[in-house]
């Protein structure tokens, strides 16, 4: 590849931006986001910052960037995020704060996912700098996509940009996804009494009540499974994943506090309001047999589900790739997107199966395929 395509790719793994709901490990993206307005901005593109609301000091100070090349309606949206789980480097083979290229392979932390898809789109845009575009070819580097989503729930809340097409290059080994479930996270605290265990008349066990909440919520994902169906899915029914679960502090002592956190993967046509109403409904009786407080909040806001099956862009991709649209379980910016008016569509270099893991990567021989791909789109709703 040519130097300044892995001189770009090295500078946005060099710079720390990981995301995470746990403040002592979250950073900024700002690094990231100033090097892709420096970058594009030196190309011609008009770059706009939009910082993302945050709680916190500056170091977990977060913006988005939208870069744009022309203007007027239409064009096309190329996008990514910023950001980084977090990494134990001791796990790694190689710095994962570096670009190193070995056996046809380019490692580093956020080279498939996916921050390396910025220097392909780089490498892409080269051949359009000096083009008479009749509409406008729109970047998009967003913040906090592995935590929180709040970069793309703040440009849908403005929004902002318009295009009539977008591609987001999350790592689908460039077959484009046009469908995935949706996530909501969830946390169920319930608050008895505790007292000595000789005498169960002395407390109220959270325990003893969390016990029938979790049957109550096993039962109603078999509900949820008998209702909804989608045979796009591998996995083709909603899930409910019971994770995590604390209770108590010791053995001779009634259980006065129990908590208990999951998830709900939904399919396309399932809301999530709807859900958390129907949980908070089946605890509620708990709750008064066992004379406890039972409360049901989010870990995160929810993600809906993507569900794009008639895209004209897919269609448009199925040709360039040979590839038809498929569906994936985890979750992507997607939603957000699609719910400011432009064609959606999930397509990029990499494997989604190298992501999150140490020594993550992307191959190498995807790379060019896909700046060809997605030349031939900025052509098609751009020139």
């Amino acid at each position: 590849m040519p130097e300044k395509f892995n001189d770009l790719f090295n500078r946005l793994l060099s710079e720390h931006s990981v995301s995470s709901t746990n403040l002592d490990i979250d950073q900024s993206n700002l690094g990231v986001i100033n090097l892709l307005a420096e970058t594009f901005e030196s190309l011609g593109f008009t770059c706009e910052l939009v910082p993302v609301p945050f709680d916190g000091d500056g170091e977990h100070e977060k913006s988005n960037l939208i870069a744009t090349l022309g203007s007027g309606p239409g064009g096309l949206v190329l996008s990514g995020h910023t950001d980084t789980v977090p990494f134990d480097e001791a796990l790694w083979d190689t710095n994962p704060l570096a670009m190193i290229e070995k056996d046809n392979k380019l490692f580093g932390l956020g080279a498939t996912d996916m921050k390396g898809f910025f220097a392909v789109v780089h490498e892409a845009i080269q051949d359009f700098i000096e083009a008479d575009l009749k509409q406008p070819l729109i970047i998009i580097a967003t913040a906090d996509e592995e935590s929180s989503m709040a970069g793309a729930r703040t440009l849908a809340s403005l929004g902002k940009p318009k295009a009539r097409a977008a591609v987001i290059g999350e790592p689908t080994s460039l077959r484009p996804i046009h469908m995935h479930k949706g996530i909501m996270m969830e946390s169920i605290h319930v608050q008895g009494q505790s007292g000595h265990s000789s005498n169960s008349a002395l407390g109220r066990n959270a325990l003893d009540a969390m016990h029938e909440v979790i049957t109550a919520l096993m039962q109603f994902r078999l509900q949820l499974q008998s209702k909804y169906n989608n045979p796009h899915f591998d996995i083709d029914v909603p899930t409910i994943n019971l994770g995590v679960i604390h209770g108590g502090d010791n053995p001779n002592r009634i259980c006065g506090h129990c908590d208990l956190e999951f998830d709900v993967r939904l399919l396309p046509g399932m809301g999530g309001e709807a859900i958390r109403e129907s949980i908070e409904a089946i605890v509620a009786p708990i709750a008064t047999s066992h004379n406890v407080e039972i409360n049901l909040t989010s870990l995160i806001p929810g993600v809906d589900p993507f569900d794009n099956a008639d895209s004209e862009l897919a269609k448009k991709i199925e040709v360039l790739t040979g590839h038809t649209p498929e569906s994936v379980a985890f979750g992507t910016e997607g939603p957000f997107l699609q719910k400011l008016g432009m064609d959606t569509i999930i397509m990029g270099p990499g494997s989604i199966d190298q992501a999150h893991q140490p020594n993550e990567y992307m191959e190498l021989s995807q790379v060019k395929p896909c700046i060809e791909i997605l030349k031939k789109l900025i052509r098609d709703y751009c020139c």
